[in-house]
């Protein structure tokens, strides 16, 4: 690996918490309160995990830049719930439909011209890990959302190729 080049993104239970839910298994539409904050059509609670904003901080800081690769069947609502949390344009790429993980990938390959070694993953699903760590990308399993520690020992895994890091 020459260096990190990229650093991608799942979204439920990795960034974001939907009360426990898919994004694409919330109540739509979502709604911003006076106060900031948003939910679903029931009334539940959408949020990024607590370090979350922290850490996009930090990646803007490396000069990294960031995609997302999800699965989601409601890509619309996933980039409105972006859009309401007011990160979407942090995103350089964003690979958000139905569909494997590996081809999420392949097209940011060829989007970003970064090779899969120079790409560092967070996702909280296992399978989702395998896959693209077959890809040669550098993966870490979030098991209960991102947090700091997490993405620090995921960089510091990254940068001297150790894989996976669960």
């Amino acid at each position: 690996m020459g260096q990190l080049e990229l650093i991608v993104f799942d979204l439920d239970f990795t960034l974001w918490d939907c009360g426990g839910l898919w994004v694409d298994c919330t109540d739509f539409p979502f709604r911003k309160d006076s106060s900031g904050r948003i939910e679903d059509g029931s009334g539940r609670h959408l949020r990024l995990f607590e370090d979350v904003g922290d850490i996009l901080d930090v990646v803007d800081h490396m000069d990294v830049p960031m995609a997302l690769a999800s699965r989601t069947e409601q890509p619309a609502w996933a980039r409105t719930l972006l859009d309401l949390m007011g990160i979407r344009s942090r995103f350089a790429f964003e690979e958000i439909y139905p569909g494997s993980k590996v081809a999420h990938f392949q097209k940011l390959k060829i989007d970003s011209g970064v090779s899969f070694d120079n790409m560092l993953f967070f996702d909280d699903e296992n399978r989702n890990i395998v896959e693209v760590g077959d890809l040669g990308v550098n993966s870490v399993l979030v098991p209960n959302g991102l947090n700091s520690g997490l993405f620090e020992k995921g960089v510091e895994n990254a940068r001297i190729r150790q894989r996976p890091f669960e």
